[in-house]
């Protein structure tokens, strides 16, 4: 009797775990940056864009690019895209130097994920 309990319990235990893994990962993390993390850029970018492995809400959503003083030189409100999973804020003409990426997001699970990177422009004026 043991054993067909446990045989009849096990598909509703699977599904049990499944459904943890389903929510676990849609946590929203970056996926690919532009420019990426630690990239080193003869030209400066007009744009940083992030794309991330699930939706984020655009009402949260936070990009700063920030200089070697601290200065956020992001134009602008960032932007979401329709879809939800690419973020992007405009720059203006870059000098070169380190920059500071910093992001911070809300899934459309409602947890919310931030981090950072850094790139470099060598080139352009």
């Amino acid at each position: 009797m043991r054993t067909s309990t446990l045989m009849a319990a096990t598909p509703a235990l699977l599904c049990f775990l499944a459904a943890g893994v389903v929510a676990v990962s849609a946590h929203s993390f970056p996926e690919s940056e532009a420019p990426a993390a630690g990239q080193t850029l003869n030209e400066p970018p007009s744009e940083v864009r992030i794309k991330y492995d699930a939706p984020i809400e655009k009402l949260f959503a936070q990009l700063a690019v920030v200089d070697s003083t601290g200065q956020n030189l992001a134009q602008g409100a960032p932007t979401v895209s329709d879809d939800g999973y690419i973020l992007t804020v405009k720059l203006p003409r870059l000098k070169p130097g380190n920059y500071l990426v910093k992001w911070r997001v809300v899934g459309i699970d409602t947890h919310h994920t931030e981090g950072s990177y850094s790139f470099s422009v060598v080139g352009g004026s």
